[in-house]
């Protein structure tokens, strides 16, 4: 009941102006306003907390704190309330009337300026409570200050320009927002609208919500204990709540950071790749709070795209918690998040293949790819990233893994390239031509499997000072080998290499013998330098229906091999036969390097040399 007239006053302009953009321009989701009220009332109860530290005499001292919202679907209003520090007649026309203490003409100056750059309005009745007025005819605010000699008073005002204050008696210590809906509004008004809001936005608030009377914020912040009291179960229920996920994480990493920012942050690696199964790009979900209050579900920059595959939670007490995601224009402060916990991640993945091999090799097997394309895109972090990245090789057993590093640890003193070769799997490159020369040799040679690698060799380029080359490159050089007995002379090779490239014409720019076959007849290299023959697959797969340029191709032959030295008498002795020969020949070496595009010429021949049999 009021004990006095109401007195009536006037919104300085800043804050008709500040109504206006908040009303029609600030949030793009109405239902923002609910997170901002929850979490001014949440604030207000942290104040008394402190305040019942140094205060003895505290109005209603004896109240729990909490925050109550109330839906009324027929009368369309929502009201929420808390028994924190409240205000006084004062405070309410300082907070809500002026811009005083609310932080506005801060904000309202960042706005002009191009960005929102205030980070401390929530709690203090600012922006946040103004979010009310997106949804309402009109807002009543009722307070009564922690001060025991101090009476209650009810703010009231329709958000059109003015607001009045009285004095109200029986009001409790705290504050309620009476929130009289507009007609396009009212299903903010039901129990079921209302509990689906709270658990996206307001889950984690340390004071107990109850909606209706029944508690509504049930799963604790786990990201603001201290990782020595959680337990793996506790983890476990987090990440399924959060994530709505069924089975448990594969890899966590729970750590605080306060310069130069304050995070605090809990992620988590799934146990599956679901893109690798077959389903859509993964979409961002670290989600991105501010003192437990959901800035965004899924910010887009808050780590790299290469990140993507990352749940969890970053909070971060520096945000600007009063701006939604639609308008958030401070990239400075995004992209020291993103510096600050891409780093940290990358440096927890290091710990892990150090310390647990085989786990990380496991994660490596599922999210590998994640890494190669960031180890390819990301030059701020390709440093880190390339030293995680995993390969079999030619001096492994199948199935296991060796680094970059672990490479060059095994490197002559006069080996200055890192070799590798690009093939659908082990035993394709096994069996291939391009790896017999570097076995002679004992030259280790990375198997690479994935479409992406070629890509991703060819961007990182070099690691510890030591070139990536391709093994099937045209322009490698090895060393050369004693020449066994049996092999063809230098005479005969040369006019062995003449005659084939007379009879093969255009389809070869170069033929010569090879310093790289061991026990193949003949190898077949792409002519163009700064094209391997898978890229050039990819190339033609991009570019299906555009005319490319025929296909040239250098032809080494190993003058060792029978095949080679019984072409050689033939092609004197039977030339027609020998030419269907030399022609198979060449379409065998471009099978094996993935560059014969039609088949159908060679099995017509395949008959041919068949009736001569």
């Amino acid at each position: 009941m009021s004990t006095a007239t109401p007195q009536k006053f006037e919104f300085q302009a800043e804050i008709k102006q500040l109504l206006d953009i908040v009303i029609h321009s600030l949030y793009t989701e109405k239902e923002i306003f609910v997170r901002e009220l929850v979490s001014n009332a949440s604030d207000a109860l942290e104040k008394l907390r402190h305040t019942q530290i140094t205060e003895k005499d505290i109005a209603d001292d004896q109240l729990t704190l909490e925050i109550n919202v109330t839906t009324d679907d027929k009368a369309k209003t929502i009201t929420i309330q808390d028994t924190g520090v409240g205000m006084t007649r004062a405070e309410l026309i300082e907070n809500l009337g002026t811009i005083a203490h609310s932080g506005s003409k801060q904000f309202l100056k960042a706005l002009g300026e191009g960005g929102a750059k205030n980070s401390n309005l929530i709690g203090q009745f600012g922006v946040g409570f103004y979010s009310a007025f997106m949804v309402a005819k009109s807002v009543k605010a009722y307070s009564h200050s922690w001060r025991k000699d101090e009476p209650g008073h009810v703010w009231t005002s329709d958000g059109s320009g003015s607001y009045e204050i009285e004095e109200v008696d029986g009001q409790q210590r705290g504050s309620k927002i009476v929130i009289e809906l507009k007609d396009d509004c009212a299903d903010y008004a039901t129990d079921w609208k209302i509990k689906e809001i709270l658990e996206r936005y307001s889950a984690f608030v340390s004071f107990p919500i109850n909606l209706n009377g029944k508690h509504v914020n049930t799963v604790q912040a786990l990201w603001l204990r201290s990782k020595n009291e959680i337990k793996d179960e506790e983890y476990t229920e987090f990440y399924k709540f959060q994530t709505h996920a069924f089975d448990e994480p594969r890899l966590r990493l729970h750590f605080s950071a306060d310069a130069p920012l304050a995070i605090n942050a809990l992620l988590f690696v799934p146990k599956e790749n679901t893109e690798k199964m077959g389903f859509a790009r993964t979409e961002a979900s670290v989600a991105l709070y501010c003192r437990k209050v959901l800035i965004d579900a899924k910010p887009k920059d808050l780590l790299p795209e290469w990140l993507r595959f990352l749940k969890g939670v970053v909070d971060s007490e520096d945000l600007p918690l009063n701006i939604s995601r639609e308008t958030m224009q401070d990239r400075a402060l995004i992209e020291k998040l993103n510096k600050v916990i891409t780093k940290r991640f990358l440096k927890f993945l290091e710990e892990e293949a150090k310390n647990h091999a085989d786990a990380y090799a496991e994660f490596y097997q599922e999210f590998g790819i994640f890494l190669k394309e960031g180890a390819a895109m990301d030059f701020a972090h390709k440093d880190q990233l390339v030293k995680l990245l995993r390969f079999e090789s030619s001096l492994t057993e199948k199935g296991k893994t060796t680094s970059l590093a672990d490479y060059v640890s095994r490197l002559g003193a006069d080996q200055k390239e890192i070799y590798y070769l690009v093939g659908p799997n082990r035993a394709a490159i096994e069996s291939g031509p391009y790896l017999e020369g570097f076995k002679a040799r004992n030259l280790e040679v990375l198997f690479c499997y994935e479409a992406v690698d070629e890509y991703v060799m060819s961007n990182v380029r070099e690691f510890d000072g030591k070139k990536l080359t391709a093994a099937d490159h045209a322009d490698v050089k090895l060393t050369d080998l004693p020449k066994p007995e049996g092999a063809l002379s230098e005479d005969d090779t040369k006019a062995l290499t003449a005659w084939l490239k007379t009879t093969l014409g255009e389809r070869v720019a170069e033929v010569k013998a090879s310093d790289r076959l061991v026990d193949s007849p003949a190898l077949a290299l792409n002519a163009d330098k700064f094209m391997s023959p898978h890229m050039r697959r990819m190339m033609k797969a991009m570019n299906k229906d555009s005319a490319e340029s025929p296909l040239r191709v250098n032809l080494e032959i190993n003058p060792r091999s029978a095949v080679m030295k019984r072409l050689f008498e033939t092609h004197t002795t039977a030339p027609e036969k020998a030419k269907l020969v030399a022609e198979q020949i060449l379409d065998n070496a471009l099978i094996s390097a993935g560059l014969l595009d039609d088949a159908t010429p060679m099995v017509a021949r395949l008959y041919k040399l068949l009736e001569s049999v």
